[in-house]
């Protein structure tokens, strides 16, 4: 059952409830700000080529199963022909992405997030 009461304090005095949370004009106020335009132009300069050019392999795999079949069909070595090896690079690339992103959150993204976050917890 969900209730609406308050976790209880941590230490057993009513004021101990962690971080004061930060007023919708301090969100504003830090999303307008040059270091979150920072952090979003860090994200979306890692983020948007990489969707695009992912997307890009992908229409083009599509694209080749549907209009160059005899070149996907062509053997490379035993029964494995290019559209198997072409579609298990698609899965190859999906982790690719992902462990590179995970990366680029961990050094760029994550130390100025948390600055960001440590600040707004400290001046609410």
């Amino acid at each position: 059952m969900a209730t609406e009461a308050l976790p209880p304090p941590r230490n057993g005095t009513e004021t101990d409830r962690g971080p004061a949370s930060p007023t919708t004009e301090q969100f504003v106020e830090v999303q307008e700000g040059a270091e979150f335009g920072e952090l979003r132009r860090t994200y979306r300069s890692f983020a948007f080529p990489l969707t695009l050019a992912f997307i890009a392999w992908y229409l083009l795999y599509v694209l080749l199963s549907n209009y160059a079949g005899d070149f996907m069909g062509t053997k490379l070595f035993g029964n494995i022909n290019v559209a198997l090896v072409l579609g298990l690079g698609q899965f190859l690339t999906t982790f690719l992405i992902a462990w590179l992103y995970s990366r680029h959150a961990a050094n760029r993204l994550d130390p100025k997030a948390e600055a960001i976050r440590t600040r707004m917890e400290g001046d609410a």
